[in-house]
C-alpha cells in the first residue's frame, strides 16, 4: 500500500472514531483534549463535533492554519509529556492523541508516558481515541466503528 493510501485510511479511521466518540459522549460532561494540534484539521473537526465544549490543544510548536487554531488560552505549547501533565484531573470527556511517529522505537518511548497521561486526563466514562495502542488498567478497549480495520486506530473508555 502506498504511503498516500495508508494516510487516507488512517485519516478516515480517525474521523470515524472521533464521530463515534461524539455519539458515545452526548451525555458525558467535560472538556476535550487534543494531544497533537498539527495543522489544526482534527482540532477543527472536534470543535464541530463537540460544540459548546472547551477544546484544549497541545503541541511542541505552533504550526496550525489560523482559522483552525485554538484561542491562546486553549493552546499549550511545549513537550506534551510535560505540559499536559498540568491538566491531569481535568475530568475530560474525550482525549484524542494522534502523536505516533510510525517509527517503533520512537513510539515505544511515547507509550511509556502516554497511557498514564490519557488515563489521568479522562473522567470516569470518558473516551480516548488514539493512533497508538494504550495499555492501562483504567482504560477499557472499545469496539471500533464499522469499517475501521483493527489496529488502525484505537478506542478506550475510562473505567
Amino acid at each position: 500500500m502506498s504511503r498516500l493510501d495508508s494516510f487516507i485510511r488512517r485519516m478516515s479511521a480517525q474521523r470515524d472514531c472521533l464521530n463515534h466518540a461524539a455519539e458515545l459522549l452526548v451525555d458525558v460532561d467535560g472538556p476535550v483534549m487534543e494531544l497533537g494540534l498539527g495543522n489544526g484539521r482534527t482540532y477543527d473537526h472536534l470543535r464541530e463535533k463537540f460544540p459548546g465544549r472547551r477544546v484544549v490543544a497541545f503541541d511542541r510548536a505552533f504550526a496550525a492554519h489560523l482559522p483552525s487554531a485554538p484561542a491562546a488560552e486553549d493552546l499549550v505549547l511545549g513537550e506534551i509529556a510535560e505540559t499536559a501533565g498540568a491538566f491531569v484531573g481535568i475530568q475530560a470527556a474525550l482525549v484524542h492523541a494522534d502523536i505516533g511517529s510510525g517509527y517503533e522505537d520512537k513510539d515505544a518511548t511515547t507509550l511509556k508516558w502516554l497511557p498514564n497521561l490519557v488515563a489521568g486526563l479522562l473522567r470516569t466514562g470518558g473516551v480516548a481515541v488514539c493512533g497508538l495502542p494504550l495499555v492501562h488498567d483504567a482504560l477499557e478497549p472499545l469496539p471500533l466503528p464499522e469499517g475501521v480495520p483493527a489496529r488502525r486506530y484505537f478506542l478506550y473508555r475510562r473505567r
